[in-house]
């Protein structure tokens, strides 16, 4: 596999025009729902007020010491990396402060990184871990 663009996508962005669009980053929690219909709605207001979606910011809560509540979390992330990418959003920072088990909360955040990866996502961590 190749480490150079392959010619499509060189004459794709060749060929890019400028849009007069604001790109705007959106907070998790002003996001009505991530149910299809509703990311509809909000895509269509943005449009109409020439915004586009340029980042979801989740402010996350990984501090208790519990797989569970560690992998619920971690779920909630994972829809906001789906909301993101509909919306076409290049990324979703997750912020938080208090980790209450590295053990549990790093793996599963591997797992949001590697989801939003195939969604055409960058996941990017703001808090006390790092994610590879």
């Amino acid at each position: 596999m190749s480490a150079t663009r392959s010619a499509d996508v060189r004459t794709a962005i060749e060929r890019c025009r400028v849009e007069d669009a604001t790109p705007v980053t959106l907070d998790a929690d002003a996001i009505p729902s991530t149910a299809r219909p509703d990311l509809r709605e909000l895509k269509r207001e943005l449009d109409a007020d020439d915004f586009v979606a340029a980042r979801v910011v989740v402010d996350a809560c990984f501090g208790e010491d519990c797989s569970f509540a560690t992998q619920e979390e971690a779920d909630r992330v994972r829809e906001y990396v789906r909301a993101a990418a509909f919306l076409g959003a290049s990324t979703v920072t997750v912020e938080f402060d208090s980790v209450g088990d590295e053990s549990k909360v790093r793996p599963a955040l591997a797992a949001v990184a590697e989801r939003a990866r195939r969604e055409g996502v960058s996941l990017d961590v703001a808090g006390p871990i790092t994610v590879e």
